[in-house]
């Protein structure tokens, strides 16, 4: 996938977004979501980066627990090819849920 196509899964899903976090001033609502690329851990060969893997991390943020937004994420992914796993955290400062959903992406081009 290029990274463009992994942005285009996640406006997919329908929820407000941004790499990361929100910018100040603009955070939205739950639910929404954040992603972003912690490491990588691409293949080398030939002293280059032969084939360049990303982790990915989509954290979906909601007020109350929602299985079928979590559903719309992971059928995302599952359509995409992309195994993952997923955890669950209550943020008592913010009052909401974070599911947060680990997997690598081959990243072309």
């Amino acid at each position: 996938m290029t990274l463009a196509e992994i942005a285009e899964m996640i406006d997919g899903i329908g929820l407000p977004n941004a790499y990361y976090q929100f910018d100040e001033g603009k955070v939205k609502a739950p639910p929404f979501i954040c992603f972003f690329y912690p490491n990588d851990d691409d293949l080398m060969a030939d002293d280059i980066n032969y084939v360049r893997i990303n982790a990915l991390v989509i954290e979906l943020y909601t007020d109350n627990k929602d299985f079928e937004l979590e559903t719309r994420v992971e059928s995302a992914l599952i359509q995409n090819g992309l195994p993952f796993s997923k955890s669950e955290d209550y943020i008592n400062s913010e009052h909401m849920f974070q599911i947060t959903y680990n997997t690598e992406v081959v990243i072309n081009g």
